[in-house]
């Protein structure tokens, strides 16, 4: 795995041509620089700056997003399957406990690749949840692929005025959802599964590859045993893999769901990966697949649970408030969301992860040994061991 070093995630997570990037601003200025383009240029020049065609909007989505002549087979044609197939079937799992269907929209692009949204909005129990998935193609400038691989600390890929001027071309793939339930008592949750190529800038060089994703609840009433379930089941399926998984991508979530201006995560976590490309392809497809197939026996048994619990009306303002909390994480330091508004991808598709209703209160503090407080206090100090409690 490729370390200290500004990693590109080119994702369609909620619909946007979007990079998830990790310290690309301290590490990488001038790649951030070179794919970011200006708000006041035309919108074709941004287009063709970003490498992402405009997408347009289709009556009902095709068999495959993926371009046929050449991506029938193999580990593109895999993951579009795997992340169709988990689509069709966490949204059967959710409108059999709503009682109501998924609306769907549905886009492709002129060279390929497209996205399938699929939105309930005031439902029964969901007040809004969204699953999307999306296959992008699209090209970046040498210097982001050289920092996306690490070549551009070996001074690789650099020997030629025409190979400077050149673009990468690279394709991504994913599933993304969050869902918010309307009951205080039941928790939201997020997910989102990608694999991601890039060619190589030097004929017949190799390309690069890898995989990321994760799974993260958020509740605004914390249940211990709920914690246990959710953590649980997802550490039973990363043991499946390797049992070094679960408590590094436990860590790593608790790292990267976090308000800094807050000073606390957005939930209380679960499991959060990137860059895995450390072995078999095929290896870690089983365990992006696993990973998305224990959505379902994860979260489901919660809302079931919660659904029809009774609750106050203050009750339902700490839900609010804790969605505000929600909402400044993904607009302020979401890498994918934030990215996605400066570079005009298709913005209902980004902003979908954002809740229907939020609360912010001034000075906001909840009582000493409130079950607010305790919530606000596992969020503040994540266990390191949920099943210890």
């Amino acid at each position: 795995m490729r370390s200290n070093i500004c990693r590109y995630w080119f994702t369609e997570m909620f619909g946007f041509s979007g990079i998830m990037f990790r310290e690309v601003k301290r590490s990488c200025p001038k790649a951030v620089k070179a794919f970011t383009v200006s708000a006041a240029a035309a919108a074709e020049s941004k287009a063709e700056e970003k490498g992402i065609e405009k997408e347009e909007m289709i009556e009902a989505a095709p068999s495959s997003l993926l371009r046929e002549e050449a991506d029938a087979t193999g580990m593109r044609a895999s993951f579009e399957k795997m992340i169709r197939e988990a689509q069709d079937s966490i949204c059967a799992a959710i409108e059999e406990i709503d009682g109501t269907k998924f609306h769907e929209d549905a886009w492709t692009r002129p060279g390929g690749g497209g996205g399938i949204s699929r939105v309930m909005q005031n439902g029964n129990v969901f007040e809004k949840a969204g699953i999307n998935v999306s296959v992008v193609y699209g090209t970046m400038p040498q210097e982001a692929y050289r920092a996306a691989t690490g070549t551009a600390e070996k001074g690789e890929g650099k020997s030629t005025e025409q190979g400077k001027a050149g673009r990468i071309p690279f394709f991504a793939a994913g599933i993304s959802s969050v869902m918010h339930p309307k009951n205080p008592k039941a928790p939201t949750v997020h997910f989102n599964y990608r694999y991601f190529e890039t060619d190589s800038q030097m004929e017949g060089g190799p390309r690069g590859w890898w995989f990321g994703g994760g799974t993260d609840l958020t509740p605004s009433y914390l249940f211990t045993e709920d914690a246990q379930h959710f953590h649980g089941t997802l550490k039973d399926t990363c043991d499946k893999h390797d049992e070094a998984f679960y408590p590094r991508f436990k860590t790593w979530c608790d790292e990267y769901f976090y308000n800094q201006h807050r000073g606390e995560r957005r939930g209380i976590g679960g499991v959060f990966f990137d860059d895995m490309n450390d072995r078999d392809p095929e290896e870690l497809l089983a365990f992006a697949t696993d990973m998305a197939n224990s959505v379902v026996p994860a979260y489901c048994p919660l809302v079931v649970k919660h659904k029809d619990d009774e609750f106050t009306e203050t009750e339902k303002e700490w839900q609010q408030i804790r969605r505000g909390r929600y909402v400044e994480f993904n607009l302020v330091y979401d890498r994918g969301t934030t990215f996605g508004l400066k570079t005009g991808g298709r913005i209902e598709s980004i902003l979908m992860s954002l809740p229907l209703t939020a609360r912010w209160e001034y000075d906001q503090v909840p009582e000493e040994g409130s079950e607010e407080e305790k919530l606000l206090e596992a969020c503040r100090n994540p266990p390191d061991d949920w099943f210890a409690l």
